[in-house]
């Protein structure tokens, strides 16, 4: 598969690695050229619009290095204890090599032997960006376009209808509607 020198970032992931960038400027020059390479060639999009076939932070990825056999990891911001050998930080050049490459795309980055690896996503398993957009299609409270959740006001069955707008009426006259804890 050929090497594609471009990728899709979600405004959040683009602004951590300007974030890293600024910071840490002191990182290895192999490291720096990774990032720099990614800011310059990202397309940058809102998270509702990234496709789900695009590496994302907290992603799950299946890729391979070279033609070796793919590998499955969660792309993270950085280390976390103990999900040793789970995650791919992005602070490590293969994690920051894969965010933001589609289904397909490869990237060819420098080794610490002075040598080039290739890196290919196979399959995007999971991403948290669609995984929510799918959570508000299961929900049937998406609104078209919006992003955000409809509202329905919903009465109880075994209550007869001017009942309830009585009780409802009732409770926004007062003005405070908490039941309190003991409602918990």
């Amino acid at each position: 598969m050929p090497t594609i020198d471009s990728c899709q970032l979600t405004t959040k992931d683009y602004t951590i690695l300007e974030v890293m960038r600024d910071r840490h400027p002191a990182r290895g020059e192999a490291f720096l050229t990774i990032l720099k390479r990614k800011i310059s060639s990202a397309v940058v999009v809102f998270r509702d619009d990234i496709p789900a076939t695009v590496v994302t932070l907290s992603s799950r990825v299946a890729y391979r290095v070279n033609d070796g056999p793919a590998e499955t990891r969660i792309v993270s911001h950085d280390e976390m204890r103990g999900l040793v050998g789970m995650l791919l930080p992005i602070t490590s050049p293969r994690g920051l090599a894969l965010l933001g490459l589609a289904e397909g795309q490869s990237i060819s980055i420098p080794t610490a032997d002075g040598g080039l690896e290739t890196l290919t996503v196979h399959e995007v398993v999971y991403q948290p960006e669609d995984a929510t957009r799918e959570k508000l299609k299961l929900a049937g409270g998406a609104a078209p376009g919006s992003g955000r959740p409809v509202l329905r006001v919903v009465h109880r069955s075994d209550e007869p209808q001017d009942k309830a707008e009585n009780k409802r009426l009732a409770v926004s006259d007062v003005g405070f509607d908490d039941p309190g804890p003991s409602a918990a």
